[in-house]
C-alpha cells in the first residue's frame, strides 16, 4: 500500500518510476513547495507525496518535503521544525469540489497523492457523522463530471480557476474555524539516522533564502498569473511552522487516533 490511509486501500493517481538525486532530497511538484526548495532544485527529486514516502522509508532519500502523516504513521521518522506548508485560514488548493450537498454524496473521489489531505477528509467526515465511500480518482480529467471530488495542489488550483460550477469545501478554512489552529500540510520529514545535521541546516538555509526571494519567485514563475501567485504564495499559503502550527499537528494526530485503526505516533520535531 503506497498511501498509508487507515481503513482504506487507496492508490495514487500517478505511478511514475522514481528518479534519483545525489543529495537524497525529495519534494512535491507543486507551486506551494517552490519557496522551500529554493536553490535545491538540481539536487531534488520531485514526486507526488504518496510516492516520496516509500522512497524515504526505503532509505533512497534522507529527507522529503511531504505529508505530515508520513511521520505520524511511521514512528522512525522525524519532522524538521521551522519550514513547512501551512495555512491559517482558507488554503484555496486543498478541499472538495462538489455539485451536490455533501450530506447527499454517496461517494467522494479522492486524489490519493496526499495522505494528509485524504486523512483530513476522513476526520471531517467522521466529525459530521458522514460516511460516503472514498474512491481513488483515476484521472484528473474526470473531475468536472463528478459530483464530489477531493483535489490538492496544482490540480485543485487548475480546477478552481477553470470556472466549474462546483461549490468548494476548503479544508484550511474548515480546520481553522473549528480548531483555531494552523494546519500543516507538509513538512521536511527525515529518516532517523546519524549524520543528517548538515542536511537539516541546508534545508533551513534554503527555506530562508526562498522566503527572502519570495517576491522574485512570484515574479519569475510562469504558473497561472502574477496576481494569483501573489495571493497564493503571499497569503493563502504560509511557510513557517511555529508553536501554534506544531500544536495543530498534535491536534491532527489526536483526531486520527480517534478514528481508530493503525497506530498514530506523537510528532517528533528536530530543532
Amino acid at each position: 500500500m503506497v498511501c498509508h490511509v487507515p481503513g482504506a486501500m487507496l492508490q495514487p493517481v500517478t505511478t511514475v518510476p522514481p528518479p534519483r538525486a545525489p543529495a537524497r532530497i525529495g519534494s512535491v511538484p507543486y507551486l506551494n513547495a517552490v519557496p522551500l526548495t529554493h536553490g535545491l532544485e538540481n539536487d531534488t527529486v520531485f514526486l507526488p507525496p504518496s510516492l516520496l514516502g516509500p522512497e524515504l522509508r526505503s532509505g533512497r532519500l534522507d529527507a522529503a518535503l511531504l505529508s505530515v502523516t508520513e511521520a505520524l504513521f511511521h514512528g522512525d521518522l522525524d519532522l524538521l521544525d521551522g519550514p513547512g506548508i501551512v495555512s491559517r485560514g482558507p488554503v484555496f488548493s486543498v478541499g472538495v469540489a462538489h455539485r451536490v450537498p455533501l450530506e447527499r454524496a454517496a461517494e467522494i473521489h479522492v486524489d490519493t497523492a496526499s495522505c494528509t489531505s485524504v486523512n483530513l477528509l476522513r476526520v471531517f467526515l467522521a466529525q459530521r457523522g458522514l460516511s460516503p465511500r472514498l474512491v481513488p480518482l483515476a484521472d484528473y480529467r474526470d473531475a468536472p463530471a463528478l459530483d464530489a471530488v477531493m483535489l490538492i495542489g496544482n490540480p485543485a488550483i487548475e480546477f478552481r480557476r477553470a470556472g466549474h460550477a462546483h461549490a468548494w469545501w476548503d479544508f484550511g478554512e474548515t480546520w481553522w474555524r473549528e480548531q483555531r489552529l494552523p494546519f500543516v500540510y507538509a513538512a521536511w520529514v527525515l529518516r532517523r539516522v546519524p549524520g543528517l545535521e548538515p542536511l537539516r541546516q541546508r534545508l533551513r538555509t534554503a527555506a530562508r533564502g526562498g522566503l527572502a526571494a519570495l517576491p522574485a519567485i512570484i515574479a519569475a514563475r510562469t504558473e497561472y498569473d502574477a496576481a494569483f501567485r501573489r495571493d497564493y504564495l503571499g497569503g493563502w499559503v504560509q511557510f513557517d511552522i511555529d508553536e501554534a502550527a506544531r500544536a495543530g499537528v498534535a491536534r491532527f494526530a489526536e483526531c486520527l487516533r480517534a478514528l481508530g485503526g493503525a497506530p498514530v505516533f506523537p510528532p517528533r520535531w528536530l530543532s
